[in-house]
């Protein structure tokens, strides 16, 4: 258990630490003079002979509160002191305010200094205390009345301070990553750099890799200490302090985190649910004021999200944005105070850490509610229904989860996946209607347009899902029932069912040039004839005819290969493979020109817009005057669909026609 101190200057906060741990905290020259704490002090104990207690000691001046702020960052237990002849006293409130905004709710108030007053002023403080915290978290917590001087109270303290150990809850959660909030930075001689501070999440130990964050310094752990003892590991919940080994001094600092790799993303906005303090100065849009995060003490400004106000003494969606960038996560608490760091305004929960400047401010408002619910697999279920659907790798990473962890949850929920880079998660109902939404819009396209050969991708997403990122509406168009039922080409999408070549007028065209671009009639020398001696030789309207290719073209059945030149896909799948055989033949694996030229026979210019559209379909690379075959392309040819004869065009890729090739040729794989 992490135990905290509170409470106003020279009311015996350090004085209390040393009397339960035998460890004076005040450790700087100046403290010593002054006889005030100015920088947090440490310490530990067994108090009653109980668990090992770790004792954050805090200044109580006004002017180090945001030391005080920094050392009630992750504790466990607030340890309140009030001293009996001057009773609460304004840094005792705002103390009281801040544990209140970070959320702490369990506590012990100790009375001291009783030996110098009388019974009466003893009542009279115990009821300064109880008005105080009434209202708080930590309402309702028990109150000491004890003194250095005499020994009274002491070891109720003790007993207390046991029983809230014993009783309290592991903060470990397993399936976490590992994430530590740096309160003091320091070099130790034979060591090197050292850190102190809370685990928040997860476990590291010696020889774990992490980031400082939100730096992004690589850094190894080389021993760990809890307590002055050397251990092996360390886990939520503990303090403790790790020697870094690759950190400069210099590289890391009071406000940083030790993170693992996975949850490092450093943040510059955040949405928060705020609360501001009752009579507090309400910030404009424009005013600065301190953030405190963590250990971290940085400048931002206070925007309201959605219409809403700020409003003293009420709670509010706001978003923070910052200075300079923040390693914060879901349920880190945060305490704002004004521009001249002298009052504490307010403070509250991140909520979003990676927020999107894009989303509305009604559904802007809605995320923020269903990530107000709190613990990640009360929140998972809302942002499934979300109109997008939740991007999970996101939420793994606000919510810290484990690979395993995340997987275990996704499983519980039965949470349906879509694309890879973003994952987008969706309920299975969402995922079905969506399906049956896109089956129903390429209908309708095809009824009103049965000539086009497929809708533009970008527009079916827009009418399906237009909250959903392009990645993740194609990798519902290729999975489950989709994937039979729609056939995608050229990012344009069409139901498998429906024949562009029903059309009459293009059916008759097609039938009439198909033997030409086959080579098998019509008199023309080349298979790749242009779009007007195609016209000519089968004797059509040459504009129909260009209109019906170009349908064709993007339907997967025909492939352009100049301004107005076009073959089948076969025909150029069997050009490719000519070209590899080339490469392969030849000591450097490249080709000229005329090489190819000759290969075909056929003339220089058109071997020319030959090459420029294997270069443009990723086959062949042009380095100076030759050309080489892409080594990501050399495995298999994809070929056309439209088979051996003319006939309609079934599904695009339905039929796979694979090319040998010769000599110590790879087989391409790029699909034309």
């Amino acid at each position: 258990m992490i135990v905290a101190t509170a409470g106003h200057i020279d009311h015996g906060k350090t004085l209390l630490v040393r009397t339960l741990t035998g460890i004076d905290t005040d450790r700087l020259p100046e403290e010593k003079a002054r006889g005030i704490s100015i920088d947090l002090g440490f310490a530990y104990g067994s108090p009653a002979g109980g668990p090992l207690v770790g004792f954050v000691d805090v200044p109580g001046h006004e002017r180090f509160v945001r030391n005080m702020v920094a050392g009630v960052c992750g504790i466990d237990f607030a340890l309140l002191v009030v001293a009996a002849d001057d009773g609460v006293m304004a840094q005792t409130v705002e103390h009281v305010q801040i544990l209140d905004l970070l959320g702490v709710a369990r506590g012990l108030a100790v009375m001291t200094k009783v030996d110098r007053v009388e019974p009466a002023r003893r009542l009279q403080v115990r009821a300064e205390i109880e008005a105080l915290v009434a209202g708080t978290a930590l309402q309702g917590l028990d109150i000491v009345e004890a003194s250095a001087v005499t020994g009274e109270g002491i070891e109720a303290i003790g007993a207390l301070l046991r029983a809230a150990a014993e009783a309290m809850q592991a903060r470990w959660q397993p399936g976490r990553h590992f994430r530590f909030a740096v309160d003091r930075a320091f070099s130790v001689e034979g060591s090197g750099t050292v850190v102190t501070g809370t685990v928040f999440s997860g476990q590291a130990a010696a020889g774990d890799r992490l980031l400082v964050s939100p730096g992004a310094v690589a850094a190894r752990v080389r021993r760990l200490h809890v307590h002055a003892s050397e251990v092996a590991s360390v886990r939520a919940g503990q303090r403790c302090a790790i020697n870094l080994a690759n950190v400069a001094l210099g590289d890391v600092d009071r406000g940083d985190w030790l993170v693992a790799d996975p949850i490092h993303r450093p943040t510059s906005r955040l949405d928060v649910r705020l609360r501001l303090l009752p009579g507090a100065h309400v910030p404009g849009p424009a005013a600065r004021v301190h953030l405190h995060h963590g250990c971290r003490d940085v400048m931002a400004r206070v925007l309201p999200i959605a219409g809403q106000r700020l409003v003293a003494g009420q709670s509010t969606w706001a978003q923070l944005v910052v200075d300079e960038p923040l390693a914060a996560l879901h349920g880190d608490r945060f305490i704002l105070r004004d521009s001249a760091a002298g009052r504490t305004l307010g403070g509250g929960m991140v909520l979003h850490p990676f927020p999107t400047v894009r989303r509305r401010g009604a559904e802007r408002q809605q995320m923020l509610e269903v990530l107000a619910a709190g613990r990640a697999q009360d929140v998972l279920p809302g942002l499934l229904q979300s109109p997008g659907g939740c991007d999970l790798d996101q939420f793994d990473r606000m919510f810290n989860l484990a690979p395993d962890a995340a997987q275990a949850l996704r499983e519980a929920l039965g949470v349906e996946l879509l694309g890879r880079d973003p994952r987008i998660g969706i309920t299975h109902d969402r995922l079905t209607g969506w399906e049956r939404a896109t089956r129903d819009c390429l209908a309708e396209f095809h009824a009103l347009q049965p000539a086009m050969p497929g809708m533009r991708m970008k527009d079916l997403r827009d009418r399906v899902a237009p909250a959903l990122p392009l990645p993740a509406f194609e990798a519902l168009l290729h999975g489950g029932s989709l994937s039979r039922a729609v056939a995608v080409h050229q990012g344009r999408a069409r139901l498998t069912e429906h024949d562009v070549a029903a059309n009459p007028a293009d059916r008759q065209l097609w039938d009439a040039v198909y033997p030409l671009l086959r080579g098998s009639a019509g008199g023309i020398s080349t298979v790749l004839p242009r779009a007007r001696e195609l016209a000519q030789a089968a004797r059509v309207d040459p504009r129909a005819l260009t209109e019906m290719l170009h349908r064709r073209r993007v339907a997967g059945t025909v492939h352009r290969v100049g301004a107005d030149r076009f073959c089948l896909r076969t025909t150029l799948a069997s050009l490719g493979s000519t070209a590899a055989t080339l490469a392969a033949a030849s000591p450097d694996g490249s080709f000229t020109v005329a090489q190819f030229r000759d290969a075909i026979g056929t003339g220089r210019g058109l071997a020319i817009e030959i090459l420029e559209c294997l270069d443009r379909a990723g086959a062949t690379l042009r380095v100076g005057e030759v050309r080489r075959m892409r080594d990501d392309h050399l495995q298999q040819w994809a070929a056309s669909s439209e088979g051996g004869a003319p006939r309609a065009a079934g599904p695009v890729g339905a039929e796979e026609v694979r090319v040998e090739l010769t000599g110590d040729a790879r087989r391409a794989s790029r699909r034309i």
